[in-house]
């Protein structure tokens, strides 16, 4: 059975050394998440991830989810335990608003727990992922009633959310959705229509789920423009607050799944259950699009989660498999053979997916830095570049994390061999599970058009500008020091690309979108490489400083990965600006026919 220690430590280096959380104390929530206090909920957290999730992951991936005749659905063995005391211990609340029974804390300080749980069992964190996703989007843009009726049961776990978008007929193109919304004399809507691939749709782990859902209103106008935001609960509200009649709901059935069996993915049914809008009608998509992309960064961090104790499990085998000799003699002559990690093949996988898991999981947390400062700042300025930031970096870290992730699940279970490939170590789980990051909450292709055609050219390109200059920035800061040229040199190198990359895209995609289009995967792949390159530069920065303090052991480790990024993933840069460059031609060549 595979096992998982979270990276504690790694995330107390970034908060500490590399993000300096401290200096962000003007920030409400912050002064209070002291290092000590950082540590101990870290470690708390850590402790419920080890002993009680991930002992569960083998068992929802072989139980699954059950539909029972009466349409309800019963969780694996132990989830509903695990839920309960997940959300009696606060952590469903961690970042949320104290005037609704959040802790206030940093964003960042949950999004190191969602790692956490996420590694030690990804089906089951979709569960409170999606109730995160419907607080957002309720604090947002819901009306004072309903902050008040669902944010507090939420917060505290003691209710579940769903996002209801997905129909038959739809999922990219939101604007073909049928579902539909008949308005009430008292101010509710009918709504009526089947959604499917609805994760945590219907369960056991909580006595009310409040669903999210895109419906279009009688006489609303065709495509995105006409689409509204309803809550749907399962049950309806009674008068004191408690759970009241079952509302018109159900799940018809469960889809059967390559991987996340844990997770319940339904397919729901609306027939004329009781709604009520979100925000103003026909504007739907932009309430939903807060949860979207809450749950696009979430997603992100999948691919991280199962990357990492993917890497924990493979590291942990390579050291205690034997197998042949080191080319350079035996490494164990007392033993029969050598462990596989000696072997520099077995080497450059897992070091692959170390240099990477390092990068993305700095990258993650700067990016929910950036969350913070956009929600919580007092000054315009600095919202405005904080969102800027969030909205440039999500298509990426969405993309490129998924995409890496899953293909450091392959590499990791390659390091098992035939072991790998079957059941009982683990690995193939994570391969399965990890595989679904690439597609959800947006195709990773959908990710790299909204990258190249939406967020580039957005206010005259404001949000690249800013990103290209801080990172041309650090590089020249450490310019002078020749201790930093293994980091910052190539780096320099993949920016320089990817600035090309951007004026060739410029040029030639207006001309014929089709370039842009056929450039978009390489592109937000090479600014993945030029983001995680930029985290690299900095996390040697405080690794070469706190080196000198006399932690020398583990920044000497975190310096030579940093090396390994830099010297074997970072020169595909120049792959991906080169099929950039190649323009559609060849990609739109053959006539349909010829499929």
């Amino acid at each position: 059975m595979p096992s998982y220690k979270a990276p504690v430590d790694e995330v107390m280096f970034l908060l500490t050394d590399v993000f300096h959380i401290e200096r962000h104390n003007n920030l409400p929530g912050f002064a209070d998440a002291t290092p000590d206090l950082v540590g101990a909920v870290l470690g708390e957290a850590a402790k419920f991830c080890e002993d009680v999730l991930a002992p569960l992951n083998r068992v929802g991936d072989r139980e699954g989810c059950r539909r029972n005749s009466d349409g309800s659905v019963t969780t694996p063995t132990g989830f509903k335990a695990a839920h309960k005391q997940f959300t009696e211990g606060g952590w469903l609340g961690l970042s949320a608003p104290p005037e609704f029974g959040g802790q206030g804390l940093p964003t960042l300080l949950a999004q190191a727990l969602s790692e956490f749980v996420c590694s030690a069992n990804m089906a089951f964190s979709m569960y409170s992922g999606l109730t995160e996703g419907a607080v957002a989007a309720l604090f947002a843009h819901g009306s004072a009633e309903l902050k008040a009726l669902y944010l507090p049961k939420l917060i505290s776990g003691e209710w579940a959310g769903t996002m209801n978008l997905t129909e038959p007929q739809c999922g990219t193109d939101l604007g073909l959705v049928r579902t539909r919304a008949v308005p009430q004399a008292d101010g509710t809507y009918k709504i009526t229509g089947t959604k499917i691939f609805i994760s945590g749709g219907e369960h056991d782990l909580a006595p009310n789920i409040v669903h999210l859902v895109l419906a279009r209103i009688d006489g609303a106008p065709p495509g995105t423009k006409g689409i509204s935001l309803f809550v749907v609960p399962k049950f309806l509200p009674a008068t004191d607050g408690a759970v009241g009649a079952r509302n018109a709901v159900g799940c018809g059935s469960i889809e059967e799944k390559m991987g996340i069996h844990g997770n319940a993915t339904c397919v729901m049914n609306y027939d004329g259950a009781t709604g009520w809008l979100v925000g103003e009608a026909n504007r739907g998509l932009q309430a939903m699009f807060v949860m979207m992309n809450e749950a696009r960064l979430s997603v992100g961090l999948q691919g991280l989660a199962l990357s990492e104790v993917a890497y924990q499990n493979a590291a942990a085998y390579a050291k205690d498999r034997l197998a042949g000799r080191a080319l350079t003699g035996a490494k164990f002559p007392d033993k029969a053979a050598d462990p596989i990690i000696v072997h520099p093949d077995v080497r450059r996988m897992l070091m692959t997916i170390r240099a990477f898991n390092e990068a993305a999981r700095a990258l993650v947390l700067w990016t929910a830095l950036k969350s913070d400062i956009a929600h919580r700042s007092e000054d315009a300025g600095e919202r405005q570049a904080a969102e800027d930031h969030l909205g440039l970096l999500t298509p990426v870290i969405k993309g490129v994390l998924t995409e890496q992730g899953f293909a450091n699940t392959v590499l990791a279970q390659q390091v098992f061999g035939g072991h790998g490939y079957v059941a009982e170590h683990g690995m193939e789980q994570f391969v399965r599970d990890a595989r679904i990051a690439m597609i959800y909450e947006g195709a990773n292709g959908i990710q790299a058009l909204d990258l190249v055609g939406r967020k580039l050219p957005r206010d005259g390109g404001r949000a690249l500008r800013a990103f290209l200059g801080e990172v041309a920035g650090a590089i020249k800061e450490q310019r002078a020091d020749p201790d930093m040229a293994p980091y910052t040199a190539p780096l320099g190198k993949a920016l320089a690309e990817l600035q090309e990359a951007t004026t060739w895209l410029a040029q030639h995609g207006t001309a014929d979108p089709d370039h842009a289009a056929a450039g978009a995967t390489d592109y937000m792949q090479l600014f993945g490489l030029v983001a995680l390159g930029y985290m690299w530069c900095l996390m040697a920065q405080a690794a070469k400083a706190k080196a000198a303090n006399g932690t020398q052991q583990r920044m000497t480790q975190r310096l030579a990965t940093g090396r390994f990024f830099m010297e074997r993933i970072m020169p595909a840069s120049s792959a991906h600006l080169a099929r950039i460059k190649a323009g559609a031609a060849s990609t739109m060549a053959l006539p349909l026919e010829a499929f």
